[in-house]
């Protein structure tokens, strides 16, 4: 094999390259056909489009292990404070993209290609992906380790090896059905298996009390199964630097994967028992959790993966620091929303029984290390774990909430002398209705910061969610923004628009600065750059038509028609059947008068429900069945239309966010913790119709009132309405065309005469609604009118679009960290120079 090849006139050095670390086109083309031929075993001739992919990315990949591995280095010798995010959900989307353009290589890697006659977008669109989140969590658990690197702060990102991520979504008969995610199937060339780093993870049995020989007061935990956690590790390169970042991501297996003894007397299932047992921890994504056995599974794969990951941040400590008394002056352990919240205990327990820490210097550690963000205001949101099932999985760390819980209620007692319903309502156990650990209260107890991710859900935990906590620590509790990273969302979904911003800032700072984007604000009168703009995203348009065609059947005309979109998890807070009920109003005016002349229009949507949530199926239902009647009636199909994206990920995300004229964002004012489906759809250009919501209230500051469209009840009038007493029914009645639109749901017209298939989902809008869609319909129906009249004014229309994008520099992920660094971790930027 080569191992050097002369720069060709494109490279800037004057020596020869490495193949495996060289940044030429020569040393890439070089690099890719060795890989193809050594690592694949092929040539090209008979290659599957599968092992030109792997291919391409054994090529990218040797020239991130070089700077990983320095890295890792620099770290270790500087002993470099370190950010270890705990985080159940990781949904990372397509590899390949993002590291050529965060390695600066995108261009130079597409000529290269090209010269060795290969699709360079077919490459591309065969990577698999990574499905190891369920939506806006896990998604920004990823944009965030991007920025991590980018903004160069080391760091650690821990999570499970799921072998079956979020189903895939098919539509049959207009209904959701869910197929395995199977992600690994053919391999996957970003990640390094680590046999050597592995831990073991107990479950069950008993604890036992004694003194150990200096008479000191110790517990030892007797477990009835043991399983091993094992490392399997995936470099997360910066964009423009040269630090590179850890995601360790665990894999269950059994301690002994064959038992001979058993297998010899004839116990032939008995013998690989074990093994089955252990790897079914690891094996799927957020299991149902409605039987028991279920809700068994999902506390067994939180605890797994906070187990390994404490006791690996505990090797580490040990191997590069010393003692354990400075562990929270190496690390800090940012909980991603409740799941890793057992890290609290976990951390306890080891302290203790296994380094032999009295409980004060084992906590004073623990409170020091841990911070904890908070991802929503719905209460059923906030785990909460039987106690008999703790009991029964967790023996030990049950001993020790308790013994937390005692602690922290006498606390309490004497701040607030008398007062036991703040007593109750503070206690990590909930007593009322059968005794339920409440898992934010531990993470809040046991954490030195609480934070919310947007201004207005940060104030609603103060006042609300939390108020007794924050009412008590009231320093401890911060506010941090959501970001996500421009670099996905912007330079590798939108290259066309990339390079046009690029173009009119004169550079591409605004890559790593967002806020370098102000630039454009100069030139949004410019009708030059407006005509170009609307060139970006009808382009845009057209491939999403493309690509909607050949998988969802529908047929729209990007060059005439608005492209309104509504791309999120399928949840009635999120109100997607309040966009359901404006396409029915559009579609009956027009019933009603054919020449009504508007605005064509396609209503887009994308996001799967969680296979349990049957109102959310129904949901799906219902839009493909609008979606099958309008479609097909020649009489309106000319004005609207409507389309279901399959599969909503991130891969088919970055099909959609670029394309978008308008961005739906209705959730009910006060439910959204935050949102950042709403920044990505901004940044490429689309104008948002929303509620004063999590993020929106900040995107609409940032952007100007006059750039977005508003309407609805603000949190406030939320909650006065709810206090008052809301009667869905009156507004039902009060409203001719509200219940027009709702009756001919329930007429039949889109469930083929079936009048009792929908009712489940009429019925509870016009007697519950606890989202109130009803009281919100008529103010979103003007919103709605008065969107189609300064769409009807193409100037217009595109200077707000680009003072949208010019204006987001705040919603960078980028932004987030340096704040979550400087105001939560206290850690500095570590440079890595290669």
């Amino acid at each position: 094999m080569n191992t050097a090849v002369a720069p060709d006139t494109e490279a800037q050095a004057v020596a020869p390259e490495h193949t495996r670390t060289g940044m030429s086109k020569a040393s890439l083309k070089q690099a890719y056909i060795d890989n193809l031929f050594y690592i694949q075993g092929r040539f090209r001739e008979v290659a599957t489009p599968h092992d030109l992919y792997m291919a391409a990315a054994f090529t990218v990949r040797d020239r991130m292990l070089d700077r990983w591995v320095k890295s890792a280095q620099v770290y270790k010798t500087s002993h470099s404070r370190t950010l270890c995010y705990l985080s159940a959900e990781y949904l990372l989307g397509p590899h390949l993209a993002n590291n050529l353009v965060n390695l600066g290589i995108a261009e130079v890697a597409k000529r290269a290609g090209e010269e060795l006659d290969l699709d360079f977008n077919a490459i591309l669109e065969e990577e698999e992906e990574p499905g190891l989140g369920n939506g806006g969590l896990g998604r920004l658990a990823a944009c965030y380790m991007d920025s991590l690197a980018t903004v160069q702060i080391p760091a650690i990102g821990y999570g499970i090896r799921y072998e079956f991520g979020i189903f895939d979504q098919i539509i049959q008969d207009g209904w959701q059905v869910e197929r395995s995610d199977t992600w690994l199937r053919n391999g996957n060339p970003w990640e390094i298996p680590r046999p050597k780093i592995s831990f073991p993870v107990m479950y069950g049995g008993h604890t036992e009390h004694y003194r150990d020989h200096a008479e000191r007061p110790r517990v030892r935990w007797v477990p009835d199964m043991v399983i091993s956690g094992v490392a399997f590790d995936t470099p997360v390169l910066g964009y423009g630097v040269d630090n590179v970042n850890l995601l360790r991501l665990w894999k269950a297996e059994a301690p002994e994967s064959f038992d001979f003894q058993v297998f010899n007397v004839g116990d032939y299932y008995g013998a690989v028992h074990a093994k089955i047992e252990a790897e079914t921890i690891s094996k799927v994504l957020y299991p149902n959790d409605d039987p028991e056995a279920g809700k068994e599974l999902r506390l067994k794969q939180q605890y797994f993966f906070v187990s390994c990951s404490i006791q690996d941040m505990i090797r580490l400590h040990l191997n590069t620091v010393g003692p354990l008394e400075t562990f929270h002056e190496k690390f800090v352990a940012q909980l991603n929303d409740t799941h890793p919240a057992i890290a609290v205990a976990e951390l306890m327990r080891l302290l203790m029984d296994d380094h032999e820490m009295p409980w004060d210097t084992a906590w004073a550690i623990t409170r020091a290390t841990f911070c904890y963000t908070n991802h929503t205001l719905l209460p059923e949101a906030l785990e909460t774990w039987s106690v008999g099932l703790f009991e029964r999985l967790l023996p030990r760390h049950l001993e020790i909430i308790y013994e937390i819980n005692r602690r922290f209620l006498d606390e309490v007692r004497m701040r607030y002398l008398g007062d036991e319903e703040r007593v109750a309502r503070m206690s990590l156990i909930d007593e009322a209705g059968g005794r339920r650990i409440r898992m934010a209260h531990l993470a809040v107890v046991g954490a030195r910061a609480v934070n919310g991710v947007a201004a207005l859900h940060s104030e609603l935990i103060k006042t609300t969610l939390l108020k007794d906590f924050y009412e008590m620590a009231p320093e401890r509790f911060h506010n941090v923004t959501n970001g996500v990273t421009p670099r996905r969302f912007i330079v590798v979904s939108n290259p066309r628009l990339a390079g046009l911003i690029t173009e009119m800032c004169g550079n591409d700072r605004w890559i790593r600065d967002l806020e370098c984007l102000r630039d454009l604000e100069t030139h949004a009168d410019d009708p030059g750059l407006q005509a170009r703009w609307r060139e970006v995203k009808t382009a845009a348009k057209s491939d999403l038509a493309v690509w909607l065609k050949q998988h969802a059947g529908v047929v729209l005309d990007p060059q005439t028609m608005m492209f309104d979109i509504q791309a999120k998890r399928l949840h009635e807070y999120k109100r997607q059947h309040l966009n359901v009920l404006h396409i029915i109003r559009v579609y009956q005016r027009l019933k009603q008068n054919p020449n009504l002349g508007m605005t064509p229009r396609a209503f887009i949507f994308g996001g799967k429900a969680a296979p349990g949530y049957y109102m959310a199926k129904l949901m799906i239902k219902l839009i493909n069945s609008v979606a099958e009647v309008i479609n097909n009636d020649p009489q309106v199909n000319g004005y609207i239309r409507v389309a279901f994206m399959p599969d909503f990920n991130v891969k088919n995300g970055q099909r959609l966010y670029p394309a978008a004229d308008l961005s739906e964002q209705i959730s009910l004012a006060g439910k959204e913790a935050s949102g950042t489906g709403n920044m990505k759809f901004s940044m490429n250009g689309a104008l948002t119709v929303g509620t004063l919501d999590g993020a929106n209230i900040e995107i609409r500051e940032e952007v100007g009132a006059e750039n977005f469209f508003l309407f609805g009840m603000t949190a406030e009038e939320v909650r006065r309405k709810q206090t008052e007493g809301y009667r869905p029914w009156d507004y039902y009645h009060g409203d001719h065309e509200l219940k027009s639109d709702i009756d001919l749901i329930t007429s039949g017209l889109f469930s083929h005469g079936d009048t009792s298939l929908f009712r489940p989902l009429t019925d509870h809008l016009i007697n519950n609604d606890p989202f109130m869609v009803l009281a919100d319909y008529r103010a979103y129906l003007d919103c709605q009118d008065r969107i189609s009249e300064v769409y009807d004014r193409p100037a217009e229309w595109d200077r707000m679009s680009i003072l949208n994008v010019a204006r987001m520099g705040k919603f960078s992920s980028d932004r987030s960290i340096r704040e979550y660094a400087e105001r939560i971790w206290s850690i500095e930027p570590k440079p890595i120079g290669v």
